[in-house]
């Protein structure tokens, strides 16, 4: 058996202080430990484009509009977990239970309205999760939109019935909003940083951001006078987000397989715990994807969290 593949005897020292419960302790070993590159770092495959995005994301790759293609690349490609709405749990993810680990993604949107007053509401439960046997589920918040204080009340219920059911909570912390756009734009370093900070104060276990520009334009003070590289500004949301454990989103297709590979380096020297690569892996054919996640999981093999 390949190294890199063998369940360890023993999580690691920061898992083990983590202050969780038992169950989220036992999904989240799951998910670090029992799946994935099995060294404490994650690899999450998101489907909730069809949703968030619309059909058009399956357009430049059509085999990839059948959710098998995606459910088979998570099983052959080794990822820790897939991530997608109970639509598609309850209706592909039979033949996969037990085989590809399930991140349920319980609110969502189109992406037909405005982003002005973006908000997310609820089409499924911490209760669905467990009865489907996911190891944690997903929540999107959109930090900063007008409608703020909806999605933080919104957000508490799931809180707690995470707790109540032992269910680790991943957020997508995402600036969206007018106030958002007036203050620089969603991927300003101010925007992530602010966003990695509100998944640890609101109680996530695990957040998913977006790797934060160098624009300074319109930006709130001091980050307007920030000059820091990108290996600094993801150390900076790493920071931020103290012992809530960050994801970088992988973003939109990149053609070139070498920059995704130097991608995921970056992300992980910057002390990230993993990366959530959807668009970036899906869309490609199915052995070449593959071959694509085999070697991210060589690089993630030397950074164990």
């Amino acid at each position: 058996m390949n190294q890199n593949l063998q369940v360890p005897s023993q999580a690691s020292e920061k898992f083990s202080t983590l202050p969780l419960s038992q169950g989220k302790r036992a999904r989240l070993w799951r998910l670090l430990y029992g799946s994935g590159p099995r060294n404490g770092s994650l690899l999450v495959l998101p489907l909730d484009q069809g949703l968030e995005h619309g059909p058009t994301d399956f357009f430049p790759h059509p085999p990839a509009v059948d959710p098998s293609y995606q459910f088979e690349l998570a099983a052959a490609g080794g990822f820790s977990a897939i991530a997608l709405g109970i639509g598609l749990a309850e209706k592909y993810m039979t033949g996969y239970a037990g085989r590809v680990p399930l991140i349920l993604k319980l609110n969502g949107k189109t992406n037909i309205p405005s982003d002005a007053e973006a908000t997310s509401p609820l089409f499924a439960s911490v209760e669905d999760a467990v009865r489907l046997g996911a190891d944690a589920v997903g929540y999107t918040m959109y930090v900063g939109s007008p409608r703020q204080h909806d999605e933080f009340r919104q957000f508490e219920q799931v809180r707690r019935d995470c707790e109540r059911y032992g269910m680790p909570l991943v957020l997508w912390s995402y600036p969206r909003g007018s106030a958002v756009n007036a203050k620089g734009g969603t991927n300003t370093l101010y925007a992530q940083d602010y966003a990695a900070r509100v998944a640890l104060e609101l109680g996530a276990d695990i957040v998913k951001l977006h790797e934060p520009n160098d624009s300074v334009a319109n930006v709130p003070a001091p980050y307007d006078k920030l000059q820091e590289d990108s290996a600094a500004r993801c150390a900076r949301v790493v920071r931020s987000a103290g012992r809530t454990m960050v994801l970088f989103s992988g973003g939109e297709k990149n053609d070139d397989d070498a920059a995704v590979l130097r991608k995921v380096e970056h992300y992980m020297q910057s002390g990230a715990s993993g990366v959530m690569f959807g668009r970036n892996m899906w869309l490609r054919p199915f052995d070449q994807a593959v071959n694509l996640v085999r070697q991210v999981h060589g690089i993630m093999a030397k950074h164990p969290r």
